[in-house]
């Protein structure tokens, strides 16, 4: 059974509120004990008594001898009488109001104290709110409390100066991100240009041939790899700005797009493509289906299928036959770098980027991405959820 989990605001409002009742009971009993100690007692007036019957009997002298010690026993018992029915009254009277009045103003101390807890605690439910909206994109976001200078100001205070810190750190790597982006591909088009001239030559001979595809073959890999690194990066700053996006119109333009290497791998493209509009980047977004479609094709078999549903909840499926995937491998297919053994690992044309990047941008757009073997058929099961 979960335990109960109180917050903050309840745990001091009931500290005040047990606090003030500990003392007003305290002041009751003192209060209590002080009246009772002031009231007449029974045995106090056993002498007045005597003295009354004494006075009364001495009216009657005739009598004297008979009359004066019943009329000294009747008023003994009447007094006694009295003076107990007024002490209880009085003490039951006193100890009822005291705990009636006690009662009222407890109820008052809770109230007074969850109110006062809620104003103690405003600062930390701004520092609360302001975490909790902060993403990569708006870091200008900050507490700057007003008040005076307490632990809160100053716990307020650190944080704001936190924030500074990391919006220099994501602004720095923005612009490395960005230099890279130009630094990287740069050489690789270069050298690429260079062995191509190299074979255009008709006097090359067959091995330098060989070796010129091969470099050509690993360059354009290279060029793959720091591609889908700058995406990846890029998706884990979060998004620069929004837009509505046509999630169904960016999955058929992605598969019309791989028709030809679909075929080429003999494997059949079926969708069911139903109008979903989500906000964010169209660019990453169909990144995200590019990078699930060509990885549902070459992980395949020859003759297998492929399904893209959109519209649905979750908003993107993809479904593929292919090897199977043990279930206790599938997280780590998301993560950078991180294939599966056998078939998977044999197509040393991708860098084992595909599916760590679908997550890292569905995390951008506030979604999930997640996947479970495809049964019978092997394969996998991807599903995207965005809001």
């Amino acid at each position: 059974m979960k335990p109960l989990r109180l917050s903050l605001r309840t745990k001091l409002t009931a500290l005040y509120g047990g606090a003030f009742l500990v003392v007003g009971l305290a002041l009751l009993i003192v209060n209590y004990l002080l009246v009772s100690s002031k009231l007449p007692d029974t045995a106090a007036f056993a002498d007045t008594a005597a003295g009354i019957s004494v006075q009364r009997a001495q009216a009657y002298p005739m009598d004297t001898a008979t009359i004066m010690p019943v009329e000294r026993a009747q008023a003994t018992q009447l007094v006694a009488t009295s003076i107990t029915e007024y002490r209880s009254d009085v003490l039951s009277t006193l100890l009822w109001q005291s705990l009636v009045a006690l009662a009222i103003a407890g109820a008052l101390a809770v109230l007074f104290g969850w109110l006062m807890a809620s104003r103690v605690l405003r600062p930390l439910h701004a520092i609360t709110s302001t975490a909790r909206k902060l993403e990569v994109e708006n870091l200008d976001r900050r507490i700057d409390l007003d008040g005076p200078d307490d632990e809160l100001k100053e716990l307020a205070d650190t944080f704001d100066g936190m924030l500074d810190r990391l919006a220099v750190s994501f602004e720095s790597q923005k612009r490395f991100v960005a230099n890279a982006s130009h630094e990287l591909r740069t050489p690789l088009a270069v050298q690429r240009t260079l062995v191509e001239v190299a074979m255009a030559d008709p006097d090359v001979s067959p091995e330098v041939r060989k070796l010129g595809e091969h470099l050509i073959y690993t360059n354009e890999r290279s060029e793959r790899m720091i591609e889908g690194l700058l995406v990846l990066a890029r998706s884990d700053r979060g998004l620069a700005a929004r837009g509505p996006v046509r999630l169904d119109e960016v999955a058929a333009t992605v598969i019309r797009s791989a028709t030809a290497m679909a075929e080429e791998a003999g494997v059949t493209v079926e969708s069911r493509l139903r109008p979903r509009t989500v906000s964010g980047d169209p660019v990453l977004l169909e990144r995200l289906v590019t990078n699930l479609v060509h990885n549902a094709i070459t992980y395949n078999r020859e003759g297998g299928w492929i399904h893209v549903d959109i519209g649905g909840d979750p908003a993107l499926v993809v479904r593929n036959t292919g090897p199977q995937v043990p279930l206790d491998a599938v997280p780590a297919l998301f993560e950078p770098f991180r294939r599966l053994s056998g078939d998977r690992t044999g197509d040393s044309r991708n860098a084992g980027l595909g599916l760590s990047i679908v997550r890292s941008i569905a995390k951008a757009h506030g979604g999930t991405a997640g996947a479970e073997p495809g049964g019978r058929g092997g394969g996998l099961v991807v599903r995207v959820r965005l809001p």
